[in-house]
């Protein structure tokens, strides 16, 4: 686009990053590029690989422009795509490691993250260690020689604790190790990854970006002295995420402001009614005043999403079923960021390790969609009821 500058706003960048009508016939929206060979022109450009596009599974125009628009938006120096979450997750932290070396994770990690460390890199001669996420600047004390990677997720999955990524990414730095972080929750627009000291930002663009429940997709995003090693991993592991998702990444990525600025105002109107409910024995949300996180939240974030916990007081089972089965609006299912709301039970006391989960009773973790506030209140409320009866 024309008439770009690198003062303009981040709700102007939402809007233009990525486009050239000008490479597109003038169509606002760079079109679906679907494929997998291409062609050169001659055999001296086809040997020096001389052309923007070599093969499909390599980037497309449409790979391309939300590329760009990440990387611009995240502050870093380039971006690629995957095909989910998990999959920028496990790039991210394969790039960085060989056998025998060591990482730092977060207890309060997303559990599938979790299951990657545990599994196929421990196969492959890794060794996790989970630290306390309010540890901070005391990380170093978990850092040796062999650590390669300190990884965050703020605010925890689940639980919502809020980390001090400056503390963290500045002993990760003094030891020559590489910070990451899973920056999903707040995406670029509330947290700034690059700007607090991560070498690498991921974020699960099935969330938020595509913001609509209907395609898989991850982004990681690097600092230049970083992505040359997540670039040649991501080339060798063939990721390749399908035209149609990225496309709908594009789209999503053009309403990102308005639809978490509705999240973000839903989410805190009902979270503050949740801290009255006589059926609720605490809020988890980092954006109140009464949150464990929120100085640090107010310090680092500019905003909060539509994602967060309630810890009932203790209910029978049934009852609990009696309340989430009977809900109209909240949908019991994974993922979040869509339009819809969501409401999930969990009970992180099996797969934390360096912390341990204390709760009054069951837990549920919410996604605040787009509907109406009042609407949604009311549906809480009836399951309320038919938790009491």
């Amino acid at each position: 686009m024309s008439k770009r500058t690198r003062k303009q706003k981040d709700l102007t960048r939402l809007a233009h990053a990525g486009r050239e009508p000008s490479r597109q016939h003038g169509f606002v929206n760079t079109p679906i590029y679907r494929g997998s060979t291409v062609i050169f022109p001659t055999l001296a450009c086809l040997e020096a690989e001389d052309q923007d596009y070599s093969y499909g599974r390599l980037g497309t125009p449409t790979i391309r422009a939300l590329e760009e628009a990440i990387a611009e938006l995240d502050g870093g120096y380039r971006t690629r795509l995957t095909p989910s979450g998990l999959s920028a997750i496990a790039a991210a932290l394969i790039a960085f490691v060989a056998a025998g070396d060591e990482i730092l994770v977060s207890d309060s990690v997303y559990r599938p993250t979790r299951r990657f460390c545990d599994d196929v890199l421990k196969r492959l001669g890794v060794t996790t260690t989970y630290y306390d996420p309010l540890i901070g600047g005391a990380i170093e004390t978990l850092i040796t020689k062999k650590t390669r990677i300190v990884f965050a997720e703020s605010p925890g999955s689940q639980t919502f604790e809020v980390q001090d990524v400056p503390a963290l990414a500045k002993a990760a730095h003094d030891a020559g190790a590489v910070m990451i972080l899973d920056n999903t929750w707040a995406t670029p627009l509330y947290f700034k990854p690059f700007a607090h000291g991560a070498d690498v930002s991921i974020q699960a663009a099935t969330k938020y970006l595509v913001g609509h429940a209907d395609a898989m997709l991850g982004v990681v995003t690097a600092t230049e002295q970083a992505f040359p090693a997540l670039y040649r991993t991501h080339e060798q592991l063939g990721l390749c995420p399908g035209p149609e998702d990225v496309y709908l990444g594009l789209r999503g990525l053009r309403s990102l402001g308005v639809r978490l600025e509705r999240h973000q105002k839903s989410g805190l109107e009902l979270a503050r009614w949740l801290a009255e409910r006589p059926e609720v024995a605490r809020v988890i949300h980092p954006a109140l005043p009464t949150d464990p996180g929120h100085a640090l939240w107010r310090r680092d974030f500019t905003g909060a999403s539509g994602l967060f916990s309630i810890v009932l007081k203790p209910v029978a089972q049934a009852k609990l079923a009696a309340m989430l089965d009977g809900l109209g609006l909240f949908g019991m299912g994974y993922s979040w960021g869509g339009f819809e709301s969501l409401i999930l039970p969990f009970d992180p006391r099996a797969y934390r390790t360096a912390t341990k989960w204390q709760a009054e009773g069951p837990a549920l973790r919410l996604h605040v969609g787009l509907e109406d506030v009042e609407d949604l209140k009311a549906d809480l409320a009836a399951g309320f009821a038919r938790l009491a009866s």
